[in-house]
């Protein structure tokens, strides 16, 4: 293929089985993740990327760093979620979050 274009689900999938269904540690997911969008020929949302890979590198799910920063890519200005962890560990990082 010329360009393999990987939807933001997509990869909070693939993080997800990687963790629950074959155990990888944060880090070796993370790896996975870097190793895939190193490929030249695949694009992907690089920055939410980036901010799912810092909420698990700091011990939270990679998919709460991607809903949030979509969040506030489309004008959001406040993290909302029932999940404590994410909601403490996206303060952590400077944004505004807030448990429900």
């Amino acid at each position: 293929a010329e360009l393999i274009a990987v939807a933001l689900p997509c990869l909070c999938e693939f993080v997800w089985v990687l963790r629950r269904v074959y155990g990888f540690q944060p880090s070796d997911a993370a790896a996975a993740i870097h190793a895939l969008l190193a490929t030249a020929n695949v694009e992907a949302n690089r920055p939410a990327v980036e901010a799912g890979l810092s909420v698990l590198d700091a011990g939270g799910d990679f998919a709460d760093g991607v809903i949030a920063y979509e969040g506030n890519w489309l004008g959001g200005e406040t993290f909302m979620s029932f999940d404590q962890k994410a909601v403490a560990l996206l303060a952590a990082q400077g944004q505004s979050a807030r448990l429900l």
